[in-house]
């Protein structure tokens, strides 16, 4: 009993303990507060592992290196980048569109120096923060003007707050949606103080029945594209044409929610068919709301076209301002619509790039992988599958693809592995098996896959 208390008193108080050089160090990086507080924990620690007898001693330079540990879990950013094998292409989970290569250089040199965000070159003076995506907006889509904000909820959240407060606004029972995390329609109508008039049944509704919903009290039609979940068999929704033209009739408003919003042809890609931005105003839509990151590819926004006035409208109600969007995400989606107006969102934008890429050209990626693990890879075989688009977009729309299987007793366990690693990598579990979609690995990222993998199955 004696020798670990013995042990225990010859620890250093903490005044000593920062007084030696390893120490002063330590106070040179971080700062005193910080060095005080990683003190305390490594003494701490050292006296719980000399009461468990796991070390005879703990000397300066073990209590140092027991302090910078701790300082490194400290400070270690909790939001890391990792490797997606898994085949979903917007994750949601992991951040749903990786941007590219010009998007963040854009985003960067927005954020390194000023910018004229809202300050007018020419005329010397205040400008606008909204200007800047605007024509480019205008240019692909045919709307009249456009605005952002941070994301499509508030998007919608902004449209009926300026346009419908206190009115009633007559939408389908069957695209009253919910998206991730419990958000609602219903409540995003509510929280706007607009007034919800719930038409036709959950599978079929008709013009006729917005056409009996609607009053004095009434402003707009919503449509609202379900994005995330899909009907079949006996089902019906009015095409948004046949809206437009009896709302307008009644000079009505009409509100289309694109959900994930596309400016291209997913039917070229053997997708079915998404509703673009350019359809829905060429269909005669007042305002258009959809996603900057989803499959338009790139960062978190909200993004609103439609007629001049009513856009006059939503920049002028004061809840813009708690929704606004940042000079980043400005510069952010200025660049990846350049991408479109040039012809190249297919070659540049990851999410499109891999939405194209042929399943002969994964399996070739996917043997690839396999040879690089030497004798690893003979664990590997690989199979057909499918890679899921994901993110709440084309709903149980998937595209062929080839997949590295790895058979294993605890399959689980090595999916663990992989996610504990630096970087993690993030596979998916299935018949008993693991299994690695590279579809949705990055280029670059393969060296970092094959270490990792190769780590997990010496491991196991």
């Amino acid at each position: 009993m004696s020798a670990p208390l013995d042990r225990l008193r010859q620890l250093p108080g903490v005044d000593r303990l920062l007084q030696t050089p390893a120490f002063q160090g330590l106070i040179d990086t971080y700062g005193r507060e910080l060095a005080v507080a990683a003190a305390r924990v490594a003494l701490d620690e050292a006296r719980a592992m000399l009461r468990r007898a796991e070390v005879a001693s703990v000397d300066d330079e073990a209590l140092a290196q027991l302090a910078r540990n701790w300082l490194a879990l400290q400070l270690a950013p909790s939001l890391q980048p990792v490797i997606n094998a898994s085949g979903v292409i917007l994750h949601t989970n992991l951040g749903r569109a990786p941007l590219s290569a010009a998007v963040l250089e854009a985003m960067a040199e927005a954020g390194r120096s000023y910018s004229n965000l809202e300050y007018d070159l020419d005329e010397g003076r205040r400008g606008s923060r909204y200007v800047h995506a605007e024509e480019l907006l205008c240019r692909l889509t045919g709307a009249e003007a456009a605005v952002l904000v941070n994301n499509n909820a508030g998007a919608v959240l902004l449209v009926l707050s300026a346009l419908a407060t206190g009115r009633r606004v007559v939408v389908s029972r069957g695209q009253l949606v919910e998206i991730g995390g419990g958000f609602r329609i219903p409540d995003v109508m509510a929280q706007s103080g607009a007034t919800l008039i719930e038409v036709g049944t959950t599978n079929r509704t008709y013009v006729d029945d917005y056409m009996r919903a609607t009053d004095e009290a009434t402003v707009a039609w919503l449509r609202v594209h379900s994005s995330n979940f899909y009907q079949a068999g006996f089902v019906y929704q009015p095409s948004l044409a046949e809206l437009v033209e009896a709302a307008h009739a009644r000079e009505m408003l009409v509100l289309d929610d694109l959900g994930s919003g596309t400016l291209l042809d997913t039917t070229r890609f053997g997708l079915s068919h998404e509703p673009t931005v350019q359809e829905s105003i060429a269909a005669g839509a007042d305002i258009v709301t959809f996603s900057g990151d989803k499959l338009m590819g790139g960062p978190q926004a909200g993004i609103i076209v439609g007629r001049r006035a009513l856009i006059e409208t939503l920049r002028r109600h004061p809840l813009i301002r708690a929704l606004r969007v940042d000079k980043t995400t400005i510069a952010g989606i200025q660049a990846n619509l350049r991408h479109y107006v040039l012809g190249e969102a297919e070659r540049e934008i990851p999410v499109w790039r891999m939405i194209a890429t042929p399943a002969e050209v994964l399996r070739a990626a996917a043997e690839g992988l396999v040879a690089s693990l030497g004798e690893a890879g003979a664990r590997c075989q690989l199979v057909e599958g499918r890679s899921m688009v994901g993110g709440g977009s084309l709903p149980e729309q998937s595209l062929p693809t080839w997949l590295v299987a790895i058979a294993d007793a605890a399959p689980e366990q090595l999916a663990a592995r992989l996610r504990q690693g630096k970087p993690p990598v993030i596979a998916r579990v299935q018949d008993g098996a693991l299994l690695l979609d590279l579809r949705t690995v990055l280029p670059g990222q393969e060296s970092a896959l094959c270490a990792s993998l190769a780590h997990a199955l010496q491991r196991a």
